[in-house]
């Protein structure tokens, strides 16, 4: 069941934009040399980081717009209640309209009785509304910027490993992470091959194997980076090549 927006934007507020001390010159838009290292923590490169998506005023305002959009949109809408027209039941009236004494009624079924239909109940909708895609995309950057800000962001070549297996990932996150941040990490890669599930790109399958019993770690591609996931995130690791589909993604006219 999905959490209410307004109850998971609540939760979200003391979660991030920022934990740390957010730097005085923070949201001046200017582009910064972010180290690239790979899983032992060595530095292997340098990245630019575009100031106009990881350097952004900081918008809480922009965020809960995002985030409430965003659960709204996947919330099932399946509740529903009978009316008196659906409730099992004789359409009969109950005793004659006058002369009893007592109050007029039609039917049972009524929603002031017991076993009636239910008044003015909910009927199964969507929940989804609109939010213009710029406001979509500010969202985006916004909180890329929050964990840059925060010092959670971290640029890596790629997330190969000698092998797929857990423990392999596990320990590979231990020498990059310490420990206070390696329950919480989201990884972002281009999509990757072995895709088979015919409900959109994913990261590499081998990857995806690797995490699949892990709580707490998640890797998404770059097609559904989204608000939500990196605000639930302590952490969150960009490969090299997701870094370009990022900026690709956002840099629109």
């Amino acid at each position: 069941m999905c959490a209410s927006p307004n109850v998971a934007v609540a939760q979200l507020q003391n979660a991030s934009l920022p934990r740390e001390t957010v730097p005085e010159d923070q949201g001046v838009m200017q582009d910064m040399a972010y180290p690239v290292v790979d899983f032992k923590r060595n530095q292997v490169g340098v990245a630019t980081l575009l100031g106009e998506i990881f350097d952004v005023p900081l918008r809480r305002d922009i965020v809960f717009r995002v985030v409430r959009w965003q659960l709204a949109k996947r919330r099932g809408g399946n509740h529903k209640t009978k009316t008196r027209g659906e409730v099992s039941g004789s359409n009969r009236k109950m005793y004659r309209q006058k002369g009893t004494g007592r109050a007029r009624h039609s039917t049972a079924k009524a929603p002031q009785f017991r076993g009636g239909g239910k008044a003015h109940g909910p009927v199964v909708r969507s929940h989804a509304h609109n939010l213009q895609k710029k406001v979509r995309r500010l969202g985006l950057k916004v909180a890329l910027s929050a964990k840059a800000a925060e010092g959670r962001l971290l640029i890596i070549n790629n997330l190969a490993l000698p092998e797929y297996k857990t423990k392999a990932l596990l320990d590979s996150i231990s020498a990059l992470l310490p420990e206070a941040q390696r329950n919480s990490v989201l990884f972002v890669d281009v999509a990757g091959p072995g895709v088979c599930s015919g409900v959109g790109e994913e990261v590499d399958v081998g990857i995806r194997r690797a995490l699949r019993n892990v709580p707490g770690i998640d890797a998404i591609p770059v097609q559904g980076l989204n608000v939500y996931d990196i605000l639930r995130k302590d952490t969150l690791i960009i490969t090299e090549d997701a870094l370009g589909a990022i900026e690709k993604r956002l840099l629109v006219d």
